[in-house]
């Protein structure tokens, strides 16, 4: 496992889908989503391989709450 923007990653370099889950960056866009950190996070979801992975593995209707909860339109299988 290495270390990646203080993220651990296993070898096969797919962040574990439980980190996207409890972010404290997506947990500050949630409070502040206005702020630099908040607008940071939401521009790194756009091509976050992590996060592509996290949301590409949950339920159809949880990738729905999320599309709805961040103005999230891509990996759209439709």
């Amino acid at each position: 496992m290495s270390i990646t923007a203080g993220l651990p990653v296993p070898k096969k370099g797919k962040i574990m889908a439980h980190t996207c889950e409890n972010c404290k960056i997506r947990a500050h866009y949630d409070r502040k989503p206005n702020s630099p950190m908040g607008r940071f996070w939401r521009w790194h979801i756009n091509f976050c391989p992590g996060w592509r992975n996290y949301f590409t593995s949950l339920s159809p209707e949880e990738q729905q709450k999320l599309r709805e909860k961040y103005n999230f339109t891509k990996y759209n299988n439709k």
